[in-house]
């Protein structure tokens, strides 16, 4: 670039890739200052002003505020190495902060996403054959509370959300509904249950249950929850002809609900009952 004398603020757009409007703003807040020319009042700029417009953009790309770099920028504090080495741990804070936010973001709608994928696979193959695994033992926020017989209200569940938010957390994944008795579950009668999902943040002992560690037998059911007592009947059938004896209580994972869609005849639930290879027999 030729050096000149003076710039007028369409050269200084032009070559520096920055709107009039921009120029003008900085001058009137004094990031980059014009000058005047005495006889007619005409704007312009130095070579000085052109240099300062790559430094604005660089601090502008870290995150700075316009206000922030002009106080740094001019260096008229007394010692003006420590005031911008404390504006830098500032910022640094904050874009931690933001960061953390993102990443909290990202695995909620990462994890929505991954269940809406399961939910079609489940549903496209119309998978709903009784299978036993072994569940990885993993840590979940929990609140015991009555359930009522409305599983509309414990699934979408306005004391959990309230329970969630005083302990200044958030929860990712599908809400999984622990049921003490499944026979109970089966007939849909009001029993003292256990609300448990996966947080965004670390809980404390008290709060948190362990689910996994052990065999389950796992059977997807398609459609409303009134009609998951027949998936129930589905597996007790399928332990009692395999050998396995299950356990009282279920866990029911619900993949797609009414979070997720209206359309009930779309709902994904994973029904989950621990099981052991024994020759007790369960009857229906």
């Amino acid at each position: 670039m030729k050096q000149q004398n003076r710039y007028s603020i369409g050269d200084v757009s032009q070559i520096c890739n920055i709107s009039k409007k921009a120029l003008r703003y900085y001058d009137k807040i004094g990031l980059i200052t014009s000058q005047r020319q005495d006889y007619n009042n005409y704007r312009y700029y130095t070579q000085e002003s052109l240099l300062a417009v790559p430094v604005i953009k660089y601090y502008k790309q870290m995150g700075f505020k316009l206000e922030e770099m002009r106080e740094f920028i001019e260096g008229n504090t007394a010692n003006v190495y420590r005031a911008i080495r404390n504006s830098f741990l500032t910022k640094i804070k904050e874009l931690e902060e933001e960061q953390e936010e993102i990443r909290r973001k990202y695995i909620s709608v990462k994890d929505w996403h991954d269940l809406i994928l399961e939910a079609e696979m489940v549903i496209d193959n119309n998978i709903q054959e009784v299978s036993i695994k072994y569940v990885e033992p993993s840590s979940y926020l929990f609140l015991n509370q009555h359930y009522d017989a409305n599983i509309k209200a414990a699934i979408i569940n306005i004391d959990f959300t309230n329970f969630v938010e005083s302990l200044a957390n958030e929860i990712t994944g599908p809400v999984i509904l622990n049921f003490p008795s499944h026979e109970a579950r089966m007939k849909d009668k009001e029993q003292d249950i256990r609300i448990i999902q996966k947080t965004l943040m670390p809980c404390t002992d008290e709060h948190t249950t362990i689910i996994g560690g052990h065999m389950m037998v796992s059977c997807y059911h398609i459609g409303p929850h009134e009609t998951i007592g027949e998936t129930y009947k589905k597996i007790r059938r399928w332990a009692r002809h395999h050998g396995y004896s299950i356990g009282d209580e279920s866990y029911e994972r619900y993949v797609t609900d009414y979070w997720t869609t209206r359309n009930d005849a779309k709902f994904v639930t994973e029904v989950m009952l621990k099981a052991s290879r024994q020759t007790a027999v369960i009857s229906d």
